[in-house]
């Protein structure tokens, strides 16, 4: 796991804690869980003001889960990146969003935070060039003040639908992001969801 060997920190934002574990707000985490996981069990060790695991199936890669809470996550994340000598194009983050539909998947390289409180963060310490890979939540109907509310809700039965398809897709086609395709990803992830999904897109 020699400094130089590692090329990309990929990040999976949340809040830590048992009660935030299946909320929306932290399908960052449940997509790293998830990609560690691959690899057989793994064990997170405490690291840069987070948790870090290097599976040997993401060799050139180190997954950062960070766990200052959700509105100080750029600290881990600028902690990690200078260790291993990286720049923020080298980082990919996955994070809920909810300007997009349940099981939507945008992928983009810079641009502003769209209020979220972890990217906020990350843009403070280490500036916007990062790469996020935006997981649609959906949004509350309603008011705005229920949307905190809404973010720390956990999913509901009816998210298994998309929830499901939408981890294997991300998991099984993920060197396509590490390798510079991430139009190609978009692509096999669409490719995965249930019909009854994308019609709504």
């Amino acid at each position: 796991m020699g400094m130089s060997l590692i090329k990309h920190l990929i990040v999976g934002l949340g809040n830590p804690g048992a009660e935030y574990q299946s909320t929306r707000h932290n399908i960052g985490f449940m997509v790293l869980d998830a990609l560690a996981l691959q690899a057989g069990p793994i064990l997170w060790k405490k690291k840069f003001k987070g948790l870090v695991v290097a599976p040997p199936a993401l060799s050139d890669q180190i997954l950062l889960k960070p766990m200052t809470f959700m509105n100080l996550s750029g600290e881990a994340v600028a902690e990690a990146l200078r260790f291993y000598k990286l720049e923020a194009p080298n980082v990919i983050v996955f994070h809920d969003d909810i300007d997009l539909l349940p099981g939507q998947v945008k992928i983009k390289q810079g641009g502003g935070s769209g209020g979220h409180n972890g990217l906020k963060s990350i843009d403070a310490h280490i500036g916007s060039d990062y790469w996020r890979v935006r997981l649609g939540v959906g949004h509350p109907e309603g008011r705005g003040d229920e949307v905190t509310q809404y973010v720390l809700g956990t999913f509901s039965k009816a998210d298994k639908i998309w929830l499901e398809p939408l981890f294997n897709a991300l998991i099984e086609h993920f060197k396509l992001m590490t390798d510079g395709k991430p139009m190609d990803y978009l692509g096999q992830i669409a490719r995965k969801m249930p019909p009854s999904m994308l019609a709504k897109h």
